[in-house]
């Protein structure tokens, strides 16, 4: 309802109050806050961006909020994710993020999608909500979002961090280019890490999800520019931003309906590539070996040197995979070997798989430890710590 009848909505005498500092600016005003109050917005994920996101929007007004997230809290969430608080780890991400809701707006309704997006729920979760916003951290989840936006014909208000650096932009909104555009194909699985394997300054979601929720409010509001046809990047450790100019592609494949995000993801090799396959290992394969006291094998671990120091597996022998992929770390890595059969860990499995397929390439076949430290921790020595 991007065009309510505003003659139909009425503000309560505590409304009067609350949204005081609203009413009194002219680009709002109580025919702006009665916009507020009808608008619907739906928010994909309550991580990172989510948690600034679904704070400042209940604190706006907006009428109806939705909230899409199957995930539970972690301890590892709350440097960042600043909706949820130490009592509710182990509870659900959108009873969390209701909670703290309708603590801070009571007059909101919420409404809770307790479920993975997908092809067959996404257009008729999008499709009663008048604006879109995108806090997910993962490339299928994204391209679903932007082609259920598309086929709808919603505003999408995109964002996305990671490490020190963070990107917004308004996607789908007045004939403005669509994440296609940006991004016409997903990147190959594992080329790029999570924030979870790279990691992510905690406090930049506030600041990308501020964003989003600026974006949201104007198309709400029909006020200021948006970023439509740009993208804003914010670099916080030189505490920069630019922007870069988006125009729709005129070739682009027309979207017609929503595919299966998993196999769009899966990118075949080209030409006459071969796919790597690269043999697993559990870490409790791994204690065993470890515990039979076998030495004709080095166990790699190609972690940062920074996670190296949080916690290692006994016997590991740290090279980086920016070495490995570098070139240096594979002549050390043949050094190592002497002969022996090689095994590799990172933190779950993803860093280490790609070191491997290098040192396939370079004539090294190695063992990759499923789940890496993390499984290790959680199944074998819970003393190593879970970051």
């Amino acid at each position: 309802m991007l065009n309510p009848n505003l003659g139909e909505i009425q503000l309560k005498l505590e409304e009067y109050e609350r949204y005081s500092r609203h009413l009194i600016l002219p680009e709002v005003g109580l025919d702006g806050q009665k916009r507020l109050k009808a608008a619907s917005v739906l928010c994909i994920g309550t991580g990172g961006l989510g948690s600034p996101l679904l704070l400042y929007l209940a604190a706006a007004g907006i009428g109806r909020i939705g909230i899409v997230d199957f995930d539970i809290v972690d301890t590892s969430n709350l440097q960042r994710q600043v909706i949820h608080g130490t009592s509710w780890v182990g509870k659900p991400k959108i009873e969390s993020a209701k909670n703290r809701i309708q603590e801070i707006n009571p007059l909101c309704q919420v409404d809770l999608y307790n479920t993975r997006l997908s092809c067959e729920n996404a257009l008729d979760i999008l499709a009663p909500y008048d604006v879109i916003v995108d806090g997910t951290d993962n490339f299928p989840t994204r391209y679903l979002v932007n082609d259920a936006c598309v086929l709808l014909n919603k505003p999408n208000v995109y964002g996305s961090i990671f490490r020190f650096e963070g990107q917004a932009t308004v996607f789908n909104y007045q004939d403005g280019p669509n994440y296609r555009d940006l991004y016409p194909e997903p990147p190959p699985p594992g080329m790029v890490p999570s924030c979870a394997e790279g990691g992510v300054l905690g406090i930049l979601p506030g600041v990308v999800g501020c964003i989003q929720a600026t974006e949201t409010l104007k198309i709400i509001l029909g006020q200021g520019k948006t970023l439509s046809g740009r993208l804003l990047l914010y670099n916080a450790l030189d505490m920069t931003f630019r922007e870069l100019k988006l125009r729709p592609n005129p070739v682009r494949p027309v979207i017609e309906k929503l595919v299966d995000i998993d196999i769009v993801c899966d990118i075949p090799p080209r030409g006459d590539e071969q796919p790597i396959e690269i043999p697993e290992m559990t870490v409790k394969e791994l204690k065993e070996l470890i515990d039979s006291g076998a030495s004709d094998f080095v166990l790699l671990d190609v972690r940062n040197p920074n996670e190296y120091d949080i916690g290692k597996i006994p016997g590991s022998v740290l090279v980086p995979l920016p070495d490995i992929e570098t070139g240096g770390g594979v002549q050390k890595v043949k050094e190592l070997l002497n002969g022996h059969r090689l095994i590799a860990h990172c933190k779950m499995g993803g860093r280490s798989a790609k070191a491997l397929g290098i040192l396939k390439e370079a004539g090294i076949d190695g063992i990759n430890v499923k789940g890496g430290i993390t499984a290790w921790s959680k199944e074998v020595d819970p003393s190593v710590p879970q970051y």
